[in-house]
């Protein structure tokens, strides 16, 4: 009888706690970070072309503080794809928005 009843509380106990709704449990922070103009692209000398690579040029990438030069390489060629580098939009509100470089059919 007393191990029926130290289950039943048990029981209970866990079904009311589920029941809590997850609005209440969960908290979410949103931070909005406005990222300026990133500098204009840098001249770099394309090194002669290398069979099976495609160039991929220097970009600006934003660290979170500030824009930093990520110089080219060669990237090993996708036959069938063509290379597509990563390129800054300016967004609807004057943001600014990385597009990571991809690779279309």
């Amino acid at each position: 009888m007393k191990i029926k009843s130290i289950l039943c509380i048990s029981l209970l106990t866990l079904g009311a706690g589920m029941m809590t709704p997850l609005t209440q449990v969960q908290a979410a922070t949103y931070v909005g970070v406005q990222i300026g103009r990133p500098p204009p692209p840098r001249y770099e000398v394309v090194p002669p072309p290398r069979y099976g690579y495609v160039w991929a040029p220097g970009y600006w990438r934003w660290t979170g503080h500030r824009h930093v030069w990520v110089g080219g390489a060669w990237m090993r060629a996708r036959p069938g794809y063509r290379y597509v580098p990563p390129r800054w939009e300016q967004g609807p509100r004057g943001d600014w928005r990385m597009r990571p470089y991809r690779w279309d059919r």
